[in-house]
């Protein structure tokens, strides 16, 4: 049913409602500026035909006169309107209605940045252009400054989406005074539009040139940005006016000297593409030299020659195309020949970035002077100026070897005196090492005996080792080197072996003692000395020299000292002044480290079997396997019984062979016992010798030293009887069980043998290692057993009875051997005389070896 309803006169007559609006109807009339009934009503009527619903939203419009900023309201309609429109083609006249509703909607609602924004992107959809943009304009004077950063992206967004470069340049431009830190975007969108002068300008700006307070949005560093503006300037020459290109990368060669290669380049390719060819050629040589670095050496070289390989290539390709002519040919073997030049230049221009990095490197200096090998002008000037800029001090090597060669070249090219002024000026450098200068006096000295100025010669090491004004300690590097050389040992020596050469008994005599005196000398310094009196026949002074060169070191540098004297001594007295020997040898060994005590000891023995008494040379003996190191000792025992077997027969070794076993260590001890019991067999001592290896027996384990049991098996088979090799076995099961019952021992065998097989004690959690080092311990040993039982030979089929007979002891040796050589048994006796033994022992025998050894560990 519908039905007129009654209107005020502010609103229109002609609208025509249905029955469900009247409750809305009522609610409006009874509060007709309450927004909320008007938005239920339009909540109510969103289903209703696009007209009634614009009326609708008129009507409420219209009605709140005295609220015209109901920004629900108005943002609600808008967007209503927009999406009535939205699949409509853009000339519609409908797009009309809809901007004339925006335009009243902002007489109230200008202060809405969403309204605005919807609005110029309901233009921007239009594509009317010119209208957008004067409204983003009206947007940004009505909004205040604090809500533009919300219309900006937009309209920038709007700039760059036509071809109105110069449009979008001045947005940027009001842009950045808001954001200036968004000159980046500006500077992207200039390149794209082919603006590249204002692009390097801004560029320029941004770059740490004018403002060092700039934070690049992008992460960029100030080198990055400064080599972006090299790039562009360099390349685009033509389009870049308004920047003095030249200024701005020297600029940045002071700045950036990390980089110095790259900006070289930058530079001289800027010319390159100029076109001043001649202007990138001086650029290229100025940069190789001025370039401290080999890495911007090797960029700047590199690119220098792609640029004459490209100018070859175009002058020939030029050529070619228009025929070649005879300036044509001479410019290009002028272009070659530039080439090779550069080419050949490469080490020396090398060498001269290293020096620049560091003047006082020696050795490049050197590698200098032979790069220019051939050309004597350019080695004199390189000498020349390397001695005048190495500081000794500050040197990398010895900085005398360029004063050396520098004269050596002179030499070589037959011009002495020149020579000799070299060195004659580096005696007065100041070295920082005494070294140095003595270095160069024995120079001196050479240069003139290769040239046979012997006495020239000797006159210049005399002067080098007179004493100074005033005397400094060798190290003293307060002082400066000529007032220490005098105390040079190489001078010194030179000197030395010159005057035996050169000069005459006393004078050479004189220059050794001088060294002595002022404590230079070394062992051999000394020992040369003794020999030089020697071959002159005075022998007491030699031993004076070999005395005083004793009281100058002690140990261990006295050693070769004290060999050689008492060598020549007793080759020159022997026993003529025997007592003297003796006090020499027992100065010698007084204080004497056990490392060069043997061959004292063994000179001072000799001394006394040749010119002394026995006994003497039995105690030196005796001293010496007392005196020298644990791991001598073994060799010294065997020389002590070797010469006591000689003088005093083998009986008189017994007592030697019981301290040896003493003293010496188990292994040694073992050799010892054996080698003890073999003589005492042979002197047919056999209880001796058997007493020798039941000792022995102590310190063998059957599992580790089978050959020891076994020579004792072959004694007692030679030489025994039944009880005696029943006592054998019984010694061996009990040390093998003394061996078995000792956990340490057992241990240190099974993490020896048993690898990663079954893991360490030590793998184990704490918590663990009480019953986890049992439990191991009883694998292992059970394992040990196991192979001991697989490795037992098998035992014979017949058995060997020993019963009273009228054989010899050898003849029932021999039978035993020949029946079983590897075991004897024993038959029913053995029952009977196992009954002898102490219980204990009846009891290891019986039981497994695993069983005997961890018994009491599982009790």
């Amino acid at each position: 049913m519908v039905v007129m309803a009654r209107l005020s006169r502010s609103e229109r007559p002609d609208l025509v409602f249905e029955e469900e609006d009247l409750p809305y109807e009522e609610e409006i009339m009874r509060n007709q500026f309450s927004v909320k009934c008007w938005l239920r009503y339009i909540e109510f009527k969103q289903g209703a035909p696009k007209p009634r619903l614009n009326q609708l939203y008129e009507r409420a419009l219209g009605a709140l006169k005295l609220l015209p900023c109901s920004y629900k309201l108005w943002y609600r309609y808008l967007k209503a309107r927009r999406a009535q429109v939205k699949h409509r083609c853009v000339t519609d006249p409908a797009y009309e209605d809809v901007n004339n509703c925006h335009e009243r909607a902002f007489v109230f609602m200008h202060k809405m940045p969403r309204l605005w924004l919807d609005y110029c992107q309901f233009l921007m959809d239009q594509g009317r252009v010119t209208h957008t943009r004067r409204t983003f304009d009206r947007a940004l004077r009505a909004l205040p400054i604090t809500q533009h950063s919300r219309i900006w992206p937009l309209y920038l967004r709007f700039l760059r989406s036509h071809p109105l470069p110069e449009t979008a340049v001045r947005g940027y431009r009001r842009f950045l005074k808001l954001s200036p830190e968004s000159a980046e975007e500006y500077i992207e969108y200039l390149k794209s539009s082919d603006r590249l002068d204002e692009a390097a300008q801004r560029l320029a700006t941004v770059g740490n040139v004018n403002d060092e307070r700039f934070v690049s949005k992008a992460g960029k560093s100030n080198y990055q940005l400064w080599h972006e503006l090299c790039d562009l300037i360099s390349q685009n020459p033509d389009k870049v006016q308004s920047l003095n290109v030249d200024a701005i990368i020297r600029g940045g060669l002071t700045r950036f000297t990390d980089q110095l290669g790259k900006l070289w380049c930058s530079l001289a390719d800027y010319y390159i593409r100029s076109g001043h060819f001649e202007k990138a050629r001086d650029v290229y040589e100025e940069a190789i030299r001025t370039v401290m670095t080999v890495r911007d050496f090797t960029q700047v070289f590199d690119s220098y020659a792609q640029f004459e390989e490209s100018m070859i290539a175009a002058k020939m390709e030029t050529a070619s195309e228009l025929g070649r002519e005879e300036d044509d040919d001479v410019d290009l073997e002028l272009r070659l020949a530039r080439f090779e030049q550069l080419i050949s230049r490469r080490p020396l221009l090398l060498n001269s970035v290293l020096l620049r990095q560091n003047p006082h490197h020696v050795h490049e200096w050197h590698k200098r002077v032979a790069l220019h090998q051939g050309r004597p002008r350019e080695i004199i000037n390189t000498y020349t100026e390397a001695v005048q800029t190495v500081d000794p001090f500050k040197a990398t090597g010895k900085p005398h070897t360029l004063w050396v060669a520098f004269a050596k070249f002179y030499e070589d090219n037959g011009q002495l005196d020149d020579a000799r002024i070299i060195l004659e000026k580096a005696t007065k450098v100041s070295f920082k090492q005494v070294d140095d200068l003595a270095s160069v006096w024995c120079e001196c000295g050479e240069l003139e005996l290769r040239h046979e100025n012997y006495d020239q010669a000797l006159r210049l090491l005399r002067k080098a080792t007179a004493l100074p004004a005033r005397r400094a300690e060798y190290f003293d590097g307060s002082e400066p080197v000529q007032n220490r050389v005098y105390k040079s040992l190489k001078v010194w020596s030179m000197l030395a072996d010159l005057e035996e050469s050169l000069g005459t008994f006393q004078s050479t005599k004189a220059v050794y003692d001088r060294i002595l005196d002022l404590r230079i000398a070394t062992p051999q310094i000394v020992i040369n000395y003794a020999m030089f009196l020697e071959e002159h026949k005075y022998f007491e002074e030699s031993f004076k020299a070999y005395e005083r060169g004793i009281s100058l070191f002690k140990w261990p540098n006295v050693s070769d000292i004290w060999s050689t004297y008492l060598t020549k001594f007793i080759a020159r007295y022997g026993g003529r002044k025997l007592e003297r020997a003796r006090d020499l040898f027992e100065q010698a060994l007084d204080g004497c480290p056990p490392k060069y005590a043997k061959t004292l000891y063994l000179l001072y023995a000799q001394l006394e079997e040749e010119w002394g008494l026995a006994r003497h040379a039995m105690a030196v003996y005796e001293r010496a396997t007392r005196a020298v190191e644990p791991a001598q000792q073994y060799d010294m025992f065997n020389i002590y019984i070797k010469r006591a077997a000689e003088i005093y027969g083998v009986t008189h070794t017994r007592g030697i062979y019981q301290k040896a076993i003493e003293v010496l260590s188990d292994e040694h001890a073992r050799e010892m016992c054996l080698r003890f019991a073999d003589m005492e067999c042979r002197l047919g001592e056999i209880d001796r010798a058997r007493a020798i290896y039941s000792f022995c027996s102590q310190i063998c384990d059957p599992r580790t030293t089978g050959a020891f049991w076994q020579t004792w098996k072959d004694f007692e088979v030679r030489h025994g009887n039944e009880d005696t090799i029943r006592e054998m076995l019984r010694i061996r099961r009990s040390v093998q069980a003394t061996y078995n019952t000792q956990v340490n021992f057992m241990a240190s065998q099974m993490l020896k043998v048993s690898g990663s097989a079954t893991g360490t004690v030590s793998d184990l959690a704490p918590g663990q290692s009480g019953m986890d080092d049992m439990k191991l311990l009883e694998q292992r040993a059970e394992q040990l057993a196991a192979e001991a039982e697989r490795d037992q030979p098998p035992r014979a089929q017949s058995k060997i009875l020993f019963v009273r007979s009228d054989a010899s002891r050898e003849e029932l040796a021999e039978l035993a051997q020949q029946a079983n050589p590897e075991e004897i048994e024993l038959g029913e006796d053995e029952d009977e005389d196992e009954m002898d033994l102490e219980p204990n022992e009846v009891r290891l025998e019986q039981q497994s070896v695993p069983a005997a050894v961890f018994g009491s560990l599982k009790e």
